[in-house]
């Protein structure tokens, strides 16, 4: 692969990537309602893009149905006590699943993982505040960015060339050591200690987890993109797939070590 090709998809990514901070940050900035219902939009195309990822051939109706019931869901959820929020957020998972006639595992599965990541990152903003949504924000931000730069530089070993081909264990290292330095400046601004260096590496890891979920799905399903509403990334699965694995990651995670407090 020539320097060229390396870095020929840049400025379509960075111009996007951009865009999506401007709308991101306003939303995290402004919180409550407006974040709602940003985060419900998004988590209700994700599944629009999945249904046509799984069930591309048949018509649209079901595609808009789903990823409309989704976005209603999670937007409701927030407002509602998480007895009854919990229902709400596995109904659009079981409905699909009866449904579609075929992947309706793989469906129920990205589903489900869509909805407690909506449901968990409008926890994080409520409940925890814009710091801690920007740290969780930038460690995925930055693992993402680091590892894409570090893999194209450096090159090696690929991390798992089947379901990824372009990503490397270098620029996976890379995402972790950025994610460290993440946490170890939120560590010195709150005061919480060393031990958030190690859960922002394991939220890096989640985060990369998530991404390679997606991947595997992807090519398990023959396609490359799970849409192309944003240019240079694909679809808001293919940017948001490592924001999946690490906001409900630490949605799990925060039942046990307390999260932020506990860390003290």
């Amino acid at each position: 692969m020539s320097g060229t090709e390396k870095w020929s998809d840049l400025t379509a990514r960075v111009g996007s990537a951009l865009a999506m901070v401007v709308v991101g940050a306003a939303g995290i900035w402004f919180g409550g309602h407006v974040f709602h219902v940003l985060v419900a939009v998004i988590c209700g195309l994700m599944v629009w893009e999945l249904v046509s990822i799984v069930r591309p051939t048949q018509e649209r109706r079901l595609q808009v149905l789903l990823g409309g019931l989704t976005a209603a869901a999670v937007l409701v959820s927030v407002y509602l006590p998480a007895g009854f929020a919990l229902p709400l957020l596995l109904a659009p998972a079981l409905l699909g699943f009866g449904q579609l006639e075929r992947n309706r595992t793989v469906f129920m599965i990205f589903t489900v993982m869509i909805l407690l990541s909506g449901f968990g990152l409008m926890q994080v903003r409520d409940d925890m505040g814009v710091g801690w949504m920007l740290w969780l924000v930038m460690v995925v931000i930055v693992t993402d960015v680091v590892g894409y730069f570090a893999g194209r530089a450096f090159g090696g070993p690929k991390f798992w060339p089947a379901v990824s081909p372009k990503k490397t264990w270098s620029g996976t290292a890379a995402g972790w050591v950025g994610a460290g330095l993440v946490g170890l400046i939120f560590s010195i601004n709150t005061g919480l200690g060393l031990q958030l260096i190690g859960v922002s590496i394991a939220i890096s890891m989640a985060s990369q987890m998530g991404d390679i979920a997606e991947s595997a799905m992807k090519r398990k399903m023959g396609v490359k993109d799970s849409s192309n509403l944003i240019p240079g990334h694909g679809g808001l699965m293919d940017r948001f797939d490592g924001m999946l694995g690490a906001s409900v990651f630490l949605l799990i995670i925060g039942q046990f070590i307390g999260f932020p407090p506990g860390l003290g």
